[in-house]
C-alpha cells in the first residue's frame, strides 16, 4: 500500500482496516474502523479533506477524490463503493452501494439506504433521497428501495466484504 502525506496530512484509520498492496491513500484521508481498499483503489485527499466511516469497501479502482478549496468528500458508515466507480467531492450517507462504473459528482448528496446503479453518472448537486434507486446517464430516480432490495444488496455487499477482507491480513 502507499501512503503518501501530502502538505502536512497524512492519511489516518482506524482498527481492522485492509488495504490492498497496490491501494493509495494520500494527504487529508481519515477512514474508520473495519474499512477496505482494494487492488488499485486511489483515496487523493491532497486537494481537499476525505472523511470515511466504519465498514466501508471502496473496490478495486475505485477513485475517490475532491475539489480544491470547493467540494469535500463525505462516505457514510457501511457503504460499498464498486469496482472503478468515481466519487468526487460529495456526500454519502449510510448504507448506500455506489455501483461499479458509476460516476458521483461534486456537492452530490446520496442519501442513506440508497443505490446508485452500476454505470451511472450523477451530475452535479443531485440529492439523491433516502431509499431510492437511481440509474442511467444522466441519473434519474428508478424507484423506492423496498426492504427486501436493501437487505439483499445493500447489506450484503457490505458484509461481503467485511468477510473478504478478513482473508487477507488486516493493518
Amino acid at each position: 500500500m502507499l501512503i503518501k502525506t501530502v502538505r502536512g496530512f497524512e492519511p489516518l484509520f482506524g482498527k481492522g482496516c485492509y488495504f490492498a498492496e497496490n491501494a493509495t491513500l494520500v494527504g487529508d484521508v481519515i477512514l474508520g474502523d473495519e474499512c477496505s481498499v482494494w487492488f488499485n483503489a486511489v483515496i487523493r485527499g491532497d486537494v481537499n479533506s476525505i472523511r470515511i466511516g466504519n465498514r466501508v469497501n471502496i473496490q478495486d479502482g475505485a477513485v475517490i477524490h475532491a475539489t480544491y478549496q470547493k467540494a469535500a468528500t463525505h462516505i457514510g458508515n457501511s457503504v460499498s463503493v464498486g469496482h472503478n466507480a468515481i466519487v468526487h467531492g460529495c456526500t454519502i450517507e449510510d448504507h448506500v452501494l455506489i455501483g461499479m462504473g458509476s460516476i458521483v459528482m461534486d456537492h452530490c448528496v446520496i442519501g442513506s439506504n440508497s443505490i446508485i446503479a452500476a454505470g451511472a453518472v450523477v451530475p452535479q448537486r443531485t440529492i439523491v433521497p433516502p431509499g431510492t434507486v437511481y440509474a442511467g446517464v444522466p441519473a434519474k430516480k428508478i424507484k423506492d428501495i423496498d426492504p427486501e432490495l436493501q437487505k439483499g444488496e445493500i447489506e450484503r455487499i457490505a458484509q461481503n466484504y467485511l468477510m473478504y477482507s478478513s482473508w487477507f491480513e488486516a493493518t
